[in-house]
């Protein structure tokens, strides 16, 4: 008889259990890694390992698997979240955890050495971009490397959207209006909060507002502008906003004031077209 399928150990090389007991043990990590870097590129290992499984007969288990992974990332680089979760696992204290900031990060990271900083900074001042803004707008690296960093300076998580299939019916609970006008979508949810990924931090009084329409607690995970705009655009069409506002008695959607990285990222793309 065939050996049935454990993903775990199948596929993950976890052999000591049946089913991790916790994110760690899922991203083969020692208990209470602080090492954000280490994290995302155990999650970054594993994820492309069973993407090798996501045709055929294996494709929704090995989807599950996925968002399983990413589900643990997302809380381990959530530093409110990582440091709540550690608890339960008995953590009682922990590393130092004064957040570093952008520049720290990419130069830790050997993403960009002090020169390329200093061109960064000087553009920022002249323009009057932020410095995550001004590292894009000046090519200095990848988007997602500098949105990645971003994230990490400011305690949030990131997600690449492509790592995960979202339930379809999480798309009803936002209007294609508030998607479009706040450039955010609804990812998973998880121990009843749910998962939204912007580009941008939720600012407090969008991410109240959200939490009392929806009647559910609200997480924020960060994106690439290029990441939601691709989901806004296959769900929340801009047809979509202007049925909803008519339907209100309202005006169609009007393009509304992009944030200073849309601006950014809607320029690289036409130079690059």
């Amino acid at each position: 008889m065939a050996k049935e399928l454990n993903v775990y150990r199948d596929w993950l090389g976890i052999q000591d259990v049946d089913q991790p007991t916790n994110h760690y043990q899922l991203l083969r990590l020692a208990k209470f890694d602080d090492d954000q870097e280490r994290i995302r590129r155990h999650y970054r290992k594993l994820n492309g390992h069973v993407r090798k499984y996501s045709a055929g007969d294996y494709a929704e288990v090995s989807q599950e698997l996925l968002n399983e992974l990413a589900r643990a990332m997302l809380c381990l680089t959530d530093a409110k979240r990582k440091a709540e979760y550690d608890k339960t696992l008995g953590r009682t204290s922990s590393e130092d955890d004064r957040r570093q900031s952008l520049e720290q990060i990419l130069v830790r990271n050997g993403t960009i050495d002090q020169e390329k900083l200093k061109r960064a900074k000087q553009y920022a001042e002249a323009t009057g971009f932020a410095l995550r803004d001004a590292l894009v707008q000046q090519k200095l690296a990848a988007t997602e490397t500098i949105v990645q960093a971003f994230a990490e300076s400011v305690g949030l998580p990131y997600l690449d959207l492509s790592d995960i299939t979202i339930d379809e019916s999480l798309f009803s609970k936002l209007s294609a209006v508030l998607a479009r006008r706040h450039s955010v979508i609804p990812v998973m949810i998880e121990n009843d909060q749910l998962l939204l990924a912007s580009p941008n931090p939720l600012d407090l009084q969008l991410e109240e507002d959200l939490q009392l329409r929806l009647n559910i607690s609200i997480r924020t995970v960060l994106c690439t502008p290029l990441d939601v705009n691709r989901v806004i655009n296959e769900h929340y069409p801009r047809e979509a906003a202007d049925a909803e506002l008519a339907s209100h008695g309202a005006q169609p959607e009007e393009p509304r004031e992009a944030s200073s990285f849309e601006k950014l990222w809607n320029r690289l793309k036409k130079k690059g077209n």
